[in-house]
């Protein structure tokens, strides 16, 4: 994930928490600024504040290998297709 992708992942949290960046400004001290640059992927300040922001709104960051990253789990059918009795 690119900072544009983490930034729309956790506004769309924020927002299906029904959360302005005003009230998360008050419950978590982090500037409205801030958030609408971490929100835009435009943020390059504190790992502190990011994960601040993330941890609030039930998210972890993650360090994972970018081959993994870029892997994609299997669609339904090619499960069934492993899986299949008929095998």
């Amino acid at each position: 994930m690119n900072r544009i992708e983490i930034g729309k992942a956790l506004a769309q949290a924020r927002k299906e928490k029904q959360l302005t960046q005003r009230e998360v400004q008050k419950l978590t001290n982090i500037n409205k600024s801030t958030l609408s640059e971490i929100e835009n992927g435009k943020f390059t300040g504190s790992l502190d504040i990011l994960e601040r922001y993330t941890h609030y709104l039930d998210y972890e960051l993650a360090v994972v290998p970018r081959t993994l990253s870029k892997s994609r789990l299997p669609r339904w059918d090619e499960l069934n297709d492993l899986f299949s009795e008929d095998s």
